[in-house]
């Protein structure tokens, strides 16, 4: 089945290899800004990787150690994906998209612009007042944007699902080749156990082909405790035995098994990822909540962004609904070495 999904897949990949020579040989040109640090942060595959989580753990790092960040990310899923505008924390979802409204609501005073033309999106940063100008600009998705030649490259790849064992689209996830992975400064394993020791991490770097010049580095998913919604939401529902969760992302597979050891009893409504609740979709988790009426309603941050101005939301739902905060850790024992560093001429 694989070898018949390679030939149905060949001219995809045909497409996506003559796109690349073009860029690799200068047939088509790119762009590199000398002004500015800027971190790409993207993947080969179709979602699934936690590109967002992880550009918060950068953005976390780096303000840490005292850097101008700003974000920039093609805002996927909004009304108009042409336009180009800064997220403000009370922009509306449709305007700005979900990902980059909860960046900018968890960093306030980080700059998060969306836009699909990135290049036009850095000159606008770049055109800022100086106290807002950025130092190190994070580039949300950008790996497969080759009008732009950023200062470091990190690519993402899941724990479970190696390169070697996935497929171009529509056979498999990816959406690039695997090859395309040598452009990586960085690769940065995702999704994995809390721990692994230095002979899984070895199986993981050679299953990805993962070359000795590039930096690896091996992360953890962490889960916190239920937060409301609304501010109307009754903390009592935390400690039910009964959870229903409801999903609008690529891959929720981890999620659920974390609902699953803490609610017993639980059950899973899921949509794609990015999805637009629409009033059946909202009737459809109110009626099944409805017919448990002890159980907390769960989804994810990313979701609650699109429901937090919905009025389609009754009462009855807001005193129940709670997301779940999730951060990006690196594995135990594992160093930070390198991963952070900025190098400003």
């Amino acid at each position: 089945m694989a070898n018949i999904g390679n030939i149905f897949a060949f001219p995809y990949a045909l497409g996506l290899w003559l796109r690349n020579l073009a860029y690799d040989k200068g047939w088509k040109k790119s762009v590199k800004f000398d002004n500015v640090y800027i971190i790409s942060i993207g993947n080969l595959a179709v979602g699934g990787t936690g590109k967002t989580p992880h550009v918060e753990m950068f953005i976390k790092a780096l303000l840490e150690r005292a850097w101008r960040v700003s974000v920039i990310s093609r805002g996927y899923g909004r009304q108009q994906p042409r336009s180009c505008r800064f997220v403000e924390v009370n922009s509306k979802v449709e305007e700005v998209g979900d990902e980059p409204l909860q960046i900018k609501r968890k960093f306030p005073q980080v700059k998060v612009i969306v836009d699909r033309d990135r290049i036009r999106a850095i000159n606008m940063l770049m055109a800022l007042p100086f106290g807002d100008v950025p130092e190190v600009i994070l580039l949300d998705d950008g790996m497969q944007y080759r009008r732009l030649i950023p200062t470091r490259q990190v690519t993402l790849i899941t724990c479970d699902r190696p390169l070697s064992k996935d497929s171009l689209l529509p056979f498999g996830r990816l959406r690039d080749l695997p090859s395309q992975l040598k452009r990586a400064d960085t690769v940065i394993i995702t999704k994995c156990p809390p721990y692994l020791n230095d002979s899984e991490k070895q199986q993981l770097k050679n299953a990805n082909r993962i070359d000795e010049h590039q930096k690896v580095f091996f992360t953890t998913v962490r889960y916190f405790d239920p937060v409301a919604v609304f501010e109307q939401g009754n903390n009592r529902y935390m400690y039910s035995h009964e959870a229903i969760l409801f999903t609008g992302i690529a891959g929720s597979s981890q999620l659920r098994h974390h609902v699953s050891a803490r609610y017993p009893r639980n059950y899973h409504i899921e949509f794609s990822d990015h999805h637009v609740f629409t009033d059946r979709d909202i009737r459809q988790i109110e009626n099944f909540a409805d017919k448990h009426p002890q159980a907390i309603v769960l989804t994810t941050e990313k979701d609650s962004q699109r429901l937090r101005r919905n009025p389609l939301v009754h009462e009855r739902l807001k005193e129940r609904l709670f997301y779940i905060p999730i951060e990006i850790e690196l594995v135990e024992d594992e160093s930070a070495e390198g991963l952070f560093d900025v190098k400003v001429k």
